[in-house]
């Protein structure tokens, strides 16, 4: 280190600190990067590698790297996504007024959970950093969008493994986990946590932070610090000691890396799954609800086709809105009767979508002012997303409507001063940057105004000494300029230096020509250039308390965001529904889901409206309750069974569905087991990861669940498969009596509605054509007794030797397999709902007793202790 610079050295030094982070060290117009960070930056950044002397004795070199500072948002944003965190460290002293080297310091740290710079975010997507403690067998995870402020904590039960909480993580879907540094050790549980937490979030960022910043105390002060607050009762979360753990820890770890205040993380939502229609991560992946499981389709995702919102923050609202449905009926039909009335009344939602197209994302503008990251275009925007409110508040009140009036107050005093003072302070115009002056208007503070005239009129009067100038000296080329460097000068040629008045001083020599400056310029540029210093400052003063003063207010800004999201939902849903010929479905409590003509909304806007051939469904806790439904594959099974569920989400978020007409009992919990996959992080295979989430489903579910089904048991032999489905679908139906859909290969089963009452028969009907099949796509009662799968096959193109091959074993299957009026074997004898018990009358040492017994010559008594025998093996 004695060797070294003075200012390498106090690079080393703020290294030290943050030895995990890419350093940005501040240098004059660039950032600048060192060593290792270097190396590294380098290379993803696809920059150049030099090197800079580091020593006294300038032989210890350096590597180096540097992107300019005006840019950095784009480096950066390209070192996160590498999985890289970012310190920046700043001059924080003017280097003009430095004695000796400039002081610097860290003023934030930048990871993927923390990112607010909207370059670097998706307008439509929360930006969640999570942070989870694990306390016995209940966990405590607390997840926050740190560009909105929004501040969620959940307690998350789980048992012998992680499944439950893994799910949990993974249907939040953060892009940072934040977990205690204990968790890194190298135990098996950890390592497990760990290996499927990123088996399961693509570029999940994972950071273990000291165990100190979760330990109850240190968490509990931080909380009640934040919120200004005694105690946490208010938030519903005293005495949850891993709530409390996870949050605490999680403000510990924001205060360190942004550097300031988060005044608009003001309040804390506990949510709890009860309160809405619960999807699991598997759901929301199998039906396709947020993101196409095939990227790049479009329309890929219900998402995609209900989205039809003005704004980033809508598009969030909406996401929030399709992956946690509602289970208040009440609430659910008001969202119902706003919609309808922008169907009926097109000119009004016309009106209020145009004006929402104009609004900005008042979501991250009140982030960006509650972490002091606001910048004057910010409050313009602002400024005019508030005019535009106060028009749409006028269409609401012309609109004679009740519940738009109800439900959407939008215009308050606290609002209308914002307003004003953004309008009477900042220009229209403002350039990005916020100390470099040209913000505030000269006519909102009256020291400001003087010290402007003072620079404005020293500017007109070196505006007009060049020609003043050329007239008493007679030369005319002289002229007038002024550098960063040099400050302002009259230039004169070579040619013309006898010319030279004997009150110039020369400044600077060039090849062609002398710089020279007057005691009165002199005299002008410091008073200029002092004014114009004095100006950066005070309008980055008088910025920084408009800034705070519209803070004071930031709820009013929070709460008006979250009614035009709101509204921008509800217009989006209309859109939908009038575009795509949805109808309003009726709400129950009942068990029945009646859809007539019910299509899948994603697929029927891939083919067409016309093309998508319409189904009806029929469930009830009578006959209807266990749908077994079979046919070919490419049939349309897995749409029909997927067009359920999604018809069901429509409805209770309150959207209308694409059918003729919809009756829906409440559903709490939609569970799926559609798909195959290996999950390798876990060493699962397919068929175990087939019967983990069966598994699942068979112990959460309850009668007011809907399930889907597809193809369980088909990851093992056919004998295992048929008969782990049958045991599934008999459960079911006898225990948990939830509204099921079960697609199958195995038509075996279908005869298991010769034995239970809830079980009916569907199937996907399907026309012969000589050796062709053509798929009808239309669902019928009753079952098929071929699954074609031999046509697909040929459909797929595999020789025609293989095909003809296959006909020949599946006929010697057959045989094998199925009696003479083609019942299956598998299930032949059974005759009562009682099938288990039935199996063990078919037990080989009863029948044997009875083939032993010579009837001919058996006297009665002997005949009748032989039934007494028997009766008793049967007991």
């Amino acid at each position: 280190m004695s060797d070294l610079t003075p200012m390498m050295k106090q690079y080393l030094e703020i290294k030290k600190k943050y030895p995990d982070a890419i350093l940005f060290f501040r240098l004059g117009d660039f950032y600048e990067m060192f060593g290792e960070d270097a190396k590294i930056a380098s290379k993803i950044l696809q920059i150049a590698l030099t090197a800079r002397s580091a020593g006294e004795n300038r032989k210890i070199k350096m590597p180096m790297c540097g992107v300019p500072y005006h840019a950095a948002n784009s480096y950066i944003l390209k070192l996160i996504n590498n999985g890289y965190k970012v310190a920046i460290c700043e001059q924080v002293e003017d280097p003009k007024l430095a004695k000796g080297i400039v002081k610097r310091e860290i003023i934030k740290i930048i990871t993927p959970g923390t990112l607010i710079d909207e370059s670097g975010l998706e307008k439509k997507s929360n930006n969640y950093l999570l942070s989870c403690v694990i306390d016995g067998g209940i966990a405590g995870i607390s997840f926050v969008d740190v560009s909105t402020g929004e501040f969620l904590v959940q307690e998350v039960i789980f048992k012998n493994n992680f499944d439950t909480l893994i799910d949990e993580i993974e249907r939040i879907y953060p892009k940072e986990i934040l977990l205690p540094e204990s968790y890194s050790e190298d135990k098996d549980l950890n390592k497990n946590l760990i290996a499927r937490l990123k088996g399961g979030i693509n570029n999940l960022f994972i950071n273990f932070y000291s165990d100190y910043n979760f330990e109850m105390d240190v968490a509990y002060k931080k909380l009640t610090d934040h919120f200004n607050v005694m105690n946490l009762q208010a938030f519903e979360i005293e005495g949850k000691n891993a709530l409390i753990s996870a949050s605490g820890a999680i403000f510990a770890y924001l205060y360190e890396t942004q550097k300031t205040v988060l005044f608009h993380i003001n309040k804390i939502k506990k949510f709890s799954s009860k309160e809405f229609l619960y999807i699991d991560a598997v759901g929301l992946k199998n039906l396709e609800i947020l993101e196409p499981s095939v990227k790049g389709t479009n329309p890929g995702s219900l998402y995609d086709v209900l989205d039809f919102t003005q704004t980033a923050m809508g598009g969030r609202k909406l996401k929030k809105w399709l992956s946690m449905p509602l289970l208040d009926i009440q609430k659910i039909k008001k969202r119902q009767d706003i919609i309808q009335f922008f169907i009926d009344f097109q000119d009004i939602k016309e009106n209020i979508k145009e004006l929402l197209e104009g609004i900005a994302d008042l979501e991250r503008i009140a982030g960006k002012l509650g972490s002091s990251n606001v910048n004057a275009r910010d409050l313009i925007a602002l400024k005019r997303s508030l005019e535009l409110i106060e028009k749409l508040q006028e269409v609401i009140n012309k609109s004679d409507s009740k519940i738009l009036k109800e439900n959407f107050n939008l215009s308050n005093e606290e609002l209308k001063k914002i307003h004003n003072l953004i309008n009477n302070s900042i220009v229209d115009e403002p350039p990005i940057t916020i100390k470099e002056g040209g913000i505030i208007k000269p006519e909102y503070d009256e020291n400001l105004k003087k010290i402007k005239e003072i620079s404005e009129n020293g500017k007109k009067w070196i505006a007009t000494l060049q020609e003043r100038e050329r007239e008493r000296t007679k030369i005319s080329s002289l002229k007038v300029g002024y550098t960063s460097v040099f400050g302002y000068y009259i230039e004169v040629s070579k040619a013309n230096l006898k010319n030279v008045p004997s009150d110039y001083i020369r400044k600077q020599t060039l090849v062609n020509a002398e710089r020279f400056i007057t005691p009165e310029l002199k005299e002008y540029e410091s008073s200029i250039l002092n004014a114009q210093e004095k100006i950066k400052n005070m309008e980055y003063e008088i910025f920084c308390k408009i800034r705070d003063e519209i803070v004071k207010n930031i709820n009013a800004i929070q709460e008006l965001a979250e009614k035009i999201s709101d509204l921008d939902c509800l217009i989006s849903l209309s859109i939908a529904a009038t575009n795509n010929n949805y109808v309003k479905p009726e709400i129950t409590d009942s068990f029945d889901i009646v859809i007539k003509d019910g299509r899948h909304p994603v697929v029927e806007k891939t083919l067409g409206y016309n093309e998508f051939i319409a189904n009806d469904t029929q469930i009830d806790n009578s006959e209807n309750m266990v749908l077994i439904i079979t046919g070919p594959n490419m049939a349309g099974k897995s749409t029909y069974m997927r067009q359920v569920a999604l018809i069901v989400i429509m409805a209770q978020i309150g959207s209308f569905v694409p059918a003729s007409y919809a009756k829906i009992g409440m559903v709490d919990r939609i569970f799926t087991r559609v798909g195959a996959s290996d999950f390798l992080a876990r060493g699962l295979s397919t068929f175990m990861v087939e019967m983990v989430e069966t598994a699942n489903i068979l112990n959460n579910a309850t009668e007011k669940s809907l399930i889907l089904l597809d193809e369980v048991g088909r990851g093992t032999s056919t004998f295992d498969g048929v008969s782990i489905a049958w045991a599934i679908t008999e459960y079911i139906h006898n225990y948990v009596n939830a509204k099921t859909l079960f697609a199958t290969h195995y038509f075996e089963l279908t005869e298991i509605s010769d034995y239970l009452p809830k079980v009916k028969n569907y199937n996907i009907q399907v026309k012969e054509v000589g050796d062709k099949i053509i798929f009808l796509r239309k669902i019928v009662p009753g079952s098929t007794d071929r699954s074609y799968g031999i046509h697909v096959a040929k459909l797929a193109g595999l020789p025609e030797m293989v095909i003809e091959r296959a006909r020949e074993i599946l006929k010697n299957l057959e045989a094998a397999n199925y009696t003479k009026d083609g019942k299956s074997k598998i299930a032949a004898g059974n005759n009562s709902s009682q099938q288990m018990d039935l199996f063990s009358l078919l037990n080989n040492e009863i029948i044997d007793e009875i083939d032993k017994i010579d009837i001919e010559n058996i006297t009665p008594l002997q005949a009748l202790n032989k039934l007494k025998e028997l009766k008793e093996k049967l007991k």
